[in-house]
This record gives structure tokens, sequence and C-alpha cells, in this order.
């Protein structure tokens, strides 16, 4: 079986072994959301760049240069080693290039090769990442 695959200007975290892909325009705080969560206890897959293919119907991310693995830029600090996975299976998307409109938004989900995955918008409060860690460990209700 051949995979699928390209590359995105993304950023990927695993939480509890489910992969979290951070989309968004550059300078819109994908790293600072990684550097958030991995210091909550997520693993990073890749910082900037993320590698995707489908292979058994499921979006795997993976760093795209194998030198990169572990490492994530924080602007104003520099580039940190971080606990880091070699891959993880998506199973939440967020996108911080669009803003959330809604207190209780409904059910969105995005497309990527195929496979469509819960959507995350951005929130304008600063308790994103400790929902996402919910969200990830816990799922949602509504």
């Amino acid at each position: 079986m051949t995979a699928v695959g390209e590359t995105l200007h993304a950023t990927t975290v695993a939480i509890d072994g489910g992969g979290l892909l951070i989309l968004g325009p550059s300078g819109a705080g994908k790293s600072s959301l990684a550097l958030r969560l991995v210091s909550l206890g997520a693993a990073l897959v890749s910082d900037d760049r993320t590698r995707l293919t489908v292979v058994g119907g499921e979006l795997r991310a993976t760093c795209p240069n194998p030198d990169l693995q572990g490492l994530i830029e924080v602007r104003g600090v520099g580039v940190l080693r971080a606990p880091a996975l070699p891959s993880a299976v998506i199973r939440l998307v967020a996108d911080l290039g669009q803003p959330e409109p809604d207190r209780l938004p409904p059910r969105r989900t995005v497309t990527i090769l195929g496979v469509a995955l819960p959507l995350v918008l951005h929130p304008q409060n600063d308790h994103l990442p400790d929902a996402l860690m919910l969200y990830l460990r816990h799922g949602r209700q509504a």
C-alpha cells in the first residue's frame, strides 16, 4: 500500500498518544502553543513543518527532517530540546489562524488528505492549552 502525503507549515504534539496538528500563519503562535503543551506533559512530534501521510485511513504526522526532531524554536530564547515522539496519529486539529466567535461552538471538522478530523478554532482567551489537553485526554461532550 502506498502512503499519500504532504508537508504542511504546522506544528504537531502528542498527548497520551493522540496527535494534535496546530495550523496557522507565521507568527500565529503555533510553537508557543506547542511549548505550553509540552510543559503540561505533551511530546513534540514536529515544530514548524509537519509531514503528513495517510496510512490505513489514518493521518500520521512526523518531522520531515530527522535532524530537527525533538527541537522547538522559542522566540527570544533559542532552539530548545523537548521530549519527543517520532510520529503520532492526528486526532484533533487546532487552527490558530481562525478566531472562534462562539462561546459554545458547534462541532467542526476539517478534511486533510481525505481524512475528516475534529477542528478547534482559536478562542479569544488564554486557556486553550489546558482545554486541548482535556479534549485529547477525555473528549468533548457536545
